[in-house]
């Protein structure tokens, strides 16, 4: 995962729009591709990646999940744990 945060912040730097497609590539396929070698496992990560890397979940309020209970949060907002 930090290598994944470290390439973020780079492609972030470097690019004038973030690239959405070379980051979910990169992440799915190099990073965590190469751990997994089931088809079906490598299809299901390129799929959960989609909703997490992606100009919606840059949104305020953006869910992560259709129950609601995992959504982007306010700038600046409180955690109550």
């Amino acid at each position: 995962m930090i290598c994944s945060r470290k390439q973020f912040k780079l492609f972030i730097e470097e690019y004038d729009e973030i690239p959405y497609k070379v980051l979910n590539i990169v992440t799915s396929d190099i990073n965590y591709g190469g751990r997994v070698t089931d088809d079906k496992d490598i299809i299901l990560i390129k799929s959960i990646l989609k909703n997490y890397i992606c100009p919606e979940a840059m949104e305020e309020g953006y869910l992560f999940s259709e129950s609601g209970n995992y959504k982007q949060l306010t700038p600046g907002a409180q955690l109550n744990y």
